[in-house]
């Protein structure tokens, strides 16, 4: 999620094949955001936050996590990290880590959106390390680097957003913020979401965000994690019913 950066997991090379599980259904433009209004009080106290509880949790679990990656290297073929470039606030790339959850030769035929649970790509520990979300506790080291936070759209590559832009226009507005850990999409389907639904969520975040709002979306998180496993399977949230209007077509 590899013979040079497509092999290695790095990156993608320039005209890489695109292979996405559903068929397109239309063009859609999204709601332009212009210029975001400064919040110094909010962005002060929220990277306070993801520095110390960042570094609190990588202390905490660092056994966990070892164990975890010497689970992922002696049940399959590969190393147990899953290390790739995405791309950040104002589209700056930056180096994602995750525990690796698909097989070794996951896009050996291009880079692939992923199916959710029903990827035949994803291995039988990967599979539990999704649902329990423990894949992502790595990128707790780029929370504390400050390439992410812990509530904000999810990182994607770049070669994604050029194919989306094609027929999602201005899906790059949710580089505006610093990607996250968890977002307004992960607690409202997460896999399941298609990109042009998963982009209203995070434009909806993007334009709402405040500390509370952040609050509920890591209580959220929490709740659906261990309340059941996986992520919910709705299209519309508590916390803000707006969530739900239709892209401008």
């Amino acid at each position: 999620m590899d013979q040079t950066k497509e092999k290695t997991g790095y990156g993608d090379q320039a005209g890489a094949a695109v292979i996405l599980p559903f068929e397109k259904t239309g063009e859609y433009t999204i709601e332009p955001l212009g210029e975001l209004a400064d919040k110094p009080v909010y962005s002060f106290v929220k990277r306070a936050f993801d520095i110390v509880a960042s570094a609190v949790a990588l202390l905490v679990l660092f056994i966990l996590m070892i164990v975890i990656g010497l689970v992922v290297c002696m049940s399959t073929e590969g190393g147990a990290f899953f290390v790739q470039e995405r791309l950040g606030k104002n589209g700056r790339p930056f180096i994602m880590i995750k525990f690796r959850t698909m097989r070794k030769d996951a896009e050996q035929n291009g880079a692939q959106w992923s199916r959710g649970d029903n990827d035949e790509r994803i291995t039988r520990v990967g599979a539990f390390l999704r649902k329990t979300r423990l894949d992502e506790l790595p990128q707790l080291w780029c929370i504390l680097k400050g390439d992410m936070s812990f509530v904000g759209p999810r990182p994607e590559r770049k070669v994604f957003y050029d194919e989306f832009e094609t027929y999602i226009h201005g899906f790059s507005e949710r580089l505006k913020v610093k990607p996250g850990l968890t977002g307004l999409a992960q607690i409202n389907g997460g896999y399941f979401l298609r990109p042009e639904e998963k982009v209203l969520y995070d434009v909806e975040y993007i334009k709402t965000r405040s500390l509370w709002l952040d609050v509920k979306i890591l209580f959220k998180t929490v709740g659906v994690i261990f309340g059941g496993g996986g992520l919910l399977l709705t299209h519309s949230t508590s916390l803000n019913p707006r969530i739900a209007a239709p892209l401008v077509v």
